[in-house]
């Protein structure tokens, strides 16, 4: 049924009667499509189902357009980046475009849904601004770190886990909060998964989050157990082009102080929990969704 969203989306770009934007459309690359499996196994695949994935992915779609823009990215996903080929205008207007289709076809869904997912977006572009500040300095402020994680990352899981629910009479706050943990997982293991793969596996440079300037869990907690000395060694490379000493210097001491295995484990209480949370309801689909998360290598 992943198919059938596809179609839909599809579908929507091709009502807006412009074969370049259908065009710049059909070249992004499209990823896991995480939201919709959620939103297909929670909903089933009726079509007011399959609208709201393809709703969703259409908004991911624009927040990671407009993401580029903002780091300057020159990728996504292993090819070259709408911003980097066309321009960064022509990728903030695409943005908009899949936006605003995507709103304009969530009031024909369910004006419930059409609340969870637009209140989810406010968050998103919430956290994507909370990122940028985030990013000016080399930061040791993990709450706020984790308040920009949800906000960017897993509003809009966790919405597609709710609004799947609403739509099927279901327990909402239950899949809410699956979603919600999945989502701020799911960012973690990103977040250690650029520290830990390499280039060719990520699609882009190793280590690249520290380089944009963006400082994550792993960091935050080497941070804190640097000698003063060393602790300003990694301040001082921090949004700088690493040499590959400085890289390697990175990451063995992320491993002589055991901060990937740190990281992990925090994002394994949420999946954990997910897990928990799926199997007392028997969904057992969205349980191995959850395990499959915390095993991923990318």
């Amino acid at each position: 049924m992943v198919d059938a969203v596809e179609r839909k989306i599809e579908q929507y770009i091709g009502e807006l009667g412009d074969q370049y934007v259908l065009r710049l459309y059909q070249n992004l690359p499209h990823g896991k499509r995480l939201r919709t499996k959620l939103i297909l196994k929670i909903a089933g695949s009726s079509l007011k189902v399959v609208k709201t994935a393809a709703t969703v992915e259409m908004i991911h779609a624009a927040s990671l357009l407009h993401d580029d823009v903002i780091d300057d990215a020159n990728t996504r996903r292993g090819t070259v980046s709408v911003n980097a080929s066309e321009g960064n205008k022509t990728a903030i207007m695409m943005g908009d475009i899949l936006y605003s289709k995507a709103f304009f076809e969530l009031n024909s869904i369910s004006s419930e849904v059409a609340k969870v997912i637009s209140n989810a977006v406010v968050q998103l572009s919430l956290g994507e601004l909370a990122d940028v500040r985030l990013s000016r300095t080399f930061h040791t402020n993990r709450d706020a770190y984790l308040k920009m994680l949800y906000q960017k990352t897993a509003s809009l899981m966790e919405a597609s886990a709710e609004s799947a629910a609403i739509l099927v009479g279901k327990n909402r706050q239950a899949y809410r909060q699956y979603g919600h943990n999945l989502g701020l997982a799911f960012q973690m293991i990103d977040d250690i998964l650029d520290i830990t793969e390499d280039s060719k596996t990520l699609g882009k440079p190793a280590l690249h989050d520290f380089v944009e300037g963006k400082v994550t869990l792993p960091y935050i907690y080497l941070h804190e157990v640097l000698a003063v000395e060393d602790r300003e060694f990694l301040v001082s490379l921090h949004k700088k082009r690493l040499s590959n000493d400085e890289a390697e210097w990175i990451k063995v001491a992320m491993e002589k102080n055991g901060i990937i295995e740190k990281s992990y484990l925090e994002a394994k209480v949420l999946i954990d929990e997910a897990i928990e949370l799926m199997e007392c309801l028997g969904e057992k689909d969205l349980s191995n969704i959850a395990k499959a998360m915390i095993e991923r290598s990318f």
